[in-house]
């Protein structure tokens, strides 16, 4: 779907509304999450004040157990995959043609973004704004590109997962889940931290297959006590797991999501029974035509409001500094109480913004198929730069790193002139 589409052009006839609900709700979440905890304001003396007011909650880490909603996005990414793939097969196209598309819709959007960061990072440190100031804004800015990496990743995997999960669907989850928690076991018993980026592959795969069985109707097959009694059995999980129960995961599943952990299984598997759960009263919501005109128009710009809400953000906290009286220190009554004008305008300025980079986000009209070698290259093309800043941070170097990279794949899956 173009950003031109209305849903009065879409074939709706066999599309399940309630999964791009639920992508929608997602994204907006992050926005919710990212804005609560960027505190940028002025303190009682005037001198300017940055903390992360949400996680300095009490309540925060238990929270999360609801509010960490990235596992349920790849649950609906593994659903869109196994239905994509299915169409794509009754076409007569394959592996390669599917990877060169999806790979093409993630490092498109991003493409504009790593532009933006270098010239505004090359910019800051060439008038020579406090370096504190631009890492910190850096940091927080680039947080969400960790996404990029893990979903380029299962994109990529998507045929290879496919072929498993028809040939032994029940055998291929044991296995990932035996290699997410060996993965764990001998991260968590070295205390060598990086050793869990091998959970990129297990968890999120893991994950993105639960979005198959989702596609294979799994789910629906389930009563609603049993959904409920898995969802209860998956969250109860989590109190072993977690601190709260002598276990070596944090409380916070935000702490849990990089490198991501066994948590976030067991909060795949309840936020997939929940969506079930909960489907005929989505549905019910997406039969009004003011639900799907926001699904729609929200969705047609996913991508670009997952990438960009961050950076206005950002910029939305900075020019109230300058606005007296519109920048309060940040965790007080009056800064929360902001809060959801601030968040009215960061979709007002995403949704403006939409317009000069969301083409980024439509689909390309595409020729002949790249030969595979060159697919795969450009989908480690997309994946670095996403897996450099998720590991490092952002900063000016990974930025240029990502226009080159990015460029490169873009090109590499472009146009290719059709054998004779």
């Amino acid at each position: 779907m173009t950003v031109a589409s209305t849903p009065s052009s879409l074939d709706l006839s066999k599309r399940d509304l309630t999964l791009d609900l639920a992508r929608v709700f997602c994204v907006l979440l992050v926005v919710v999450i990212h804005l609560l905890s960027v505190g940028i304001g002025r303190d009682s003396t005037g001198a300017l004040s940055i903390s992360r007011p949400l996680e300095l909650q009490p309540w925060f880490p238990l929270v999360t157990w609801a509010g960490q909603i990235m596992p349920l996005f790849f649950v609906v990414g593994g659903f869109a995959s196994r239905t994509a793939w299915r169409s794509l097969i009754r076409r007569g196209e394959g592996a390669t043609e599917y990877v060169r598309n999806r790979v093409l819709r993630l490092a498109q959007p991003a493409f504009p973004l790593f532009i933006f960061y270098l010239v505004v990072l090359g910019a800051a440190a060439l008038i020579g704004i406090a370096p504190q100031i631009v890492a910190a804004a850096a940091v927080g800015a680039g947080s969400p590109l960790w996404f990029l990496a893990a979903y380029a990743l299962c994109q990529a995997c998507v045929p290879l997962m496919v072929d498993l999960h028809e040939r032994a669907p029940r055998m291929t989850l044991l296995l990932l889940l035996a290699g997410a928690i060996a993965v764990d076991t001998l991260r968590y018993s070295t205390h060598i931290t990086w050793l869990g980026l091998g959970n990129l592959f297990f968890v999120w795969l893991f994950i993105q297959q639960l979005g198959f069985w989702y596609a294979d109707g799994w789910f629906d097959r389930r009563a609603w006590w049993q959904l409920v009694l898995i969802a209860a059995a998956a969250y109860a999980t989590l109190v072993p797991l977690t601190r709260i129960g002598g276990g070596p995961y944090a409380v916070d599943m935000l702490v849990d999501l990089n490198p991501p952990t066994v948590p976030l299984i067991s909060l795949a598997i309840a936020q997939a029974c929940v969506l079930r759960l909960l489907r005929p009263a989505l549905a019910a919501v997406m039969r009004t035509r003011a639900a799907r005109a926001i699904v729609f128009l929200v969705g047609s710009r996913l991508m670009t409001v997952y990438l960009w809400h961050l950076p206005v953000i950002i910029a939305l906290s900075g020019i109230a500094l300058l606005i007296p009286g519109a920048s309060p220190e940040p965790a007080t009554a009056a800064w929360w109480a902001t809060r959801p004008v601030l968040y009215l305008l960061v979709l007002l300025g995403v949704f403006g913004l939409s317009f000069l980079v969301g083409r980024w986000e439509a689909p390309r009209e595409l020729t002949a198929t790249p030969p595979t070698v060159v697919v795969a290259v450009a989908a480690v093309l997309t994946f670095i730069p996403a897996f450099l800043v998720m590991q490092w941070f952002l900063n000016v170097w990974f930025a240029a790193v990502g226009v080159l990279l990015l460029g490169g794949a873009i090109l590499m899956l472009g146009r290719w002139r059709a054998t004779p």
